[in-house]
This record gives structure tokens, sequence and C-alpha cells, in this order.
């Protein structure tokens, strides 16, 4: 494993200066390795991502220079954005700066801790399965998956479409908001939901000190809202909903790198490549199993999340663990993560981690979860946290 514990892509110097005029004038930006920069290779976290060097920005690049920010660096990503926990065996483990002997998880690992260290106002990743959530809650950041087709997402790079997003980090709320509001484009703030559901499933899934740790966020969330009802969010069992978004998720990953790993026969690390050789012999009868259970959880969430509901669940089931762990050692986390991060890609719900307590002195996340399109609601639920629960 490389020891580089930068956040920043080895050899790539960027800075490019944002509108003069704007409502995120002031403020500096990183950008994930899959997003294309003009003039820069985009290198998707592996050495031999070869494609053209792109003549224009993302449309989420192009957004936010036109809002006034300024973009200050291209940040690592977990290989081809196929990993959850930031490890990257070529460019190595950007460092957490709220956790230093622990990942910061990924793959947004490297604009997560941009963020953290305070070198960056905010930065921008991509979620498929958890990638931004997921390094929120490890790096104590506020950060959004925002709902499924809502952003523009050309110039970048692809993984698995049905489930891709771009989302984005800040250490605060009004910054977070700042970033939303240029992003999201709706001009008035809107009115905060006013139901509250808990899904007791996710928290049972998370370790009890993080349930323990997240405790006064959720009271301070009922303060705001009301006290939550709670809820069962899956009714067949979240496991049952990773196990779908496993399967569904990685034959698209498949489908979208096979042309590359045929043509180049690239360098990659053995637990990337192993699980693109499996995803490849996924059979038909367990994807066809897969889009039934997408179908059903959609409407599950369609029955229990009303316009002005929302949901709260852990972000991720513990805090950040240890750098270098075995591949084995590995596995059972990331089911576990899973289990958490399913409902996102299975369902396309907006959700927001919201930085909420730790455990040990690591940082966790408490998720806010809304129906499709209330991503300003959320937002704009995210800023009244803060006030209420850090006054």
């Amino acid at each position: 494993m490389v020891l580089n514990t930068s956040p920043l892509v080895p050899g790539t110097a960027v800075r490019i200066e944002g509108a003069a005029d704007g409502p995120l004038r002031g403020l500096d930006f990183a950008a994930k390795d899959l997003f294309d920069v003009a003039g820069y290779p985009t290198g998707g976290g592996n050495p031999d991502w070869s494609q053209p060097v792109p003549t224009r920005h993302a449309w989420l690049v192009q957004t936010l220079l036109d809002a006034g920010a300024t973009l200050i660096g291209k940040t690592v990503t977990d290989e081809v954005s196929l990993g959850i926990l930031g490890e990257n065996a070529f460019y190595g483990t950007p460092l957490n700066p709220r956790a230093p002997d622990c990942v910061p998880g990924g793959s947004s690992s490297g604009s997560a801790s941009m963020v953290a260290s305070g070198d960056a106002h905010f930065a921008i990743g991509t979620d498929t399965g958890g990638s931004v959530r997921v390094p929120a809650s490890f790096c104590g950041l506020y950060g959004i998956r925002p709902t499924h087709g809502r952003l523009d997402l050309s110039g970048m790079m692809p993984q698995a479409p049905r489930s891709d997003t771009a989302g984005w980090f800040a250490r605060d709320a009004r910054t977070f908001s700042r970033v939303s509001g240029a992003l999201l484009n709706e001009p008035q703030p809107p009115a905060l939901p006013h139901r509250l559901v808990k899904a007791v499933d996710a928290f049972g899934i998370a370790d009890d000190a993080v349930v323990a740790a997240l405790a006064p966020a959720v009271a301070a969330l009922e303060r705001v809202l009301g006290t939550a009802v709670d809820v069962e969010l899956a009714s067949g069992g979240l496991s049952t909903w990773a196990r779908a978004q496993r399967t569904l998720q990685p034959w698209e990953g498949w489908l979208t790198f096979k042309d590359w790993l045929d043509r180049d026969n690239p360098r990659m690390a053995y637990s990337v490549a192993r699980n693109l050789a499996l995803a490849s012999m996924i059979p038909e009868a367990e994807r066809q199993w897969a889009e039934m259970l997408r179908l059903d959880a959609r409407a599950r969430v369609r029955h229990l999340l009303e316009e002005a509901t929302v949901l709260c669940m852990p972000t991720t089931p513990f805090p950040a663990p240890s750098k270098g762990l075995s591949i084995s050692a590995q596995t059972p986390l990331r089911n576990r993560i899973a289990c958490l991060c399913s409902p996102g890609g299975l369902t396309g719900l907006c959700q927001v981690s919201l930085p909420a307590g730790e455990v040990d002195g690591r940082p966790v996340g408490l998720s806010i979860v809304g129906a499709p399109g209330n991503d300003a609601r959320l937002v704009a639920l995210a800023a009244a946290f803060e006030e209420e629960f850090r006054p």
C-alpha cells in the first residue's frame, strides 16, 4: 500500500479562478478526480485509466466556477470509484484529519479529507453506493447525496448510471447551504418538513455506541420537527436491500468498465479486480430478482415519505475503522455499511449526512432522508439542526 496521505492527486497542480461575481465568491473548492477539468487528465484513481484530456469542464465544475468559487485541486478517489473505505493502492490513503490512524471513507476520500483539514471550504464528490455519505460520517462533515437524476452529470466518469449521483461536503451548515443553493437552483428556501420518522431497523444495525452517540442529535431533530415516530424502513430487511444493490451496482460497473479492461488489461488492486470479475458472473436470475426488489423498495419509501416527512438513520454503523486492515477483515465492515447505504442507490432518495456525534473521538454521522426532489428541504433542515444542536 502506498503511504501517501495527501488528498490531492500526485503531480497535478490545478487552480482555476471563479467568476468575479457570484454567490460562492470567496470560496475555494476541490473536485474528485472523476470530474473533468479542461486541460487536465481525469485519472479515476487508476494510473492506466487512459482517456482523452477533456476540453470542457464537467457541468458541476463549470457551474461552481460560474458561481464564483475557485477550483484549487483534484482529489484522490478509490480506484475507479470502486471502494468505500478510502484506500487506494496506487495513490495512498488520504488523511482523515479527525481520526488520523483511521480511513477517511471512500470513494470520495480526498474530497472529504481536503474539507475536514480546512484546506478547502467545500469539495465535490460522487455517490453511487455511499461514496459521499460514508466519508462525511467518518470525517465529521455535512455531505449530500442528491435525488438521483437531479443534477447534470455530464463530464463525470460513470460507474453504475442508475445509481450514480454527485454530491458535496462542507464543514458548516452555512457553507453547505450556499453551495447547495448554487447547485440545486431553488431561489426560495423551502419550508421545513413537519414530520420525523426514525428507521429502527437502521439503528438496529449500528453499534450500540453509535446509537448512544447519536441520541442527542436525534433529540435535536425532534425539538425542531416534533417527536419521531418509529418505522421499519425495509420491510424485508436492510440486508436484503443491500444484497439487491450489491447485485445491480456491480453488474452496471462491469458493463461500464469491461471494454477498458479488455482493451488495456490495466493494473488493479486485487480487491478491485476480484470484485469486477465476480460482477461479470452475476447470473441473470439474480439480476432479475434484484430488479423486482428495487421496485419493492421504491414502493416502500413512497409509502413512508410524504413530501413533508423526513426519516433519520445512522449514516454508518460504526466510526472510521483503522487503516490497512486485511481484505478478510474489511469484508464484514463493507457488508454492514452496505446495509445502511443501499437505500440511496436502490430508491434514488435524497440524503444528507449531518456531523452528529463521536465514538472514542471518531466522528459519526446522522442522516436525514427525504422523498425524491426534497433536496433543498433537507438542506434547510440541516441549517435548522445546526442552530439547535450547536447553539
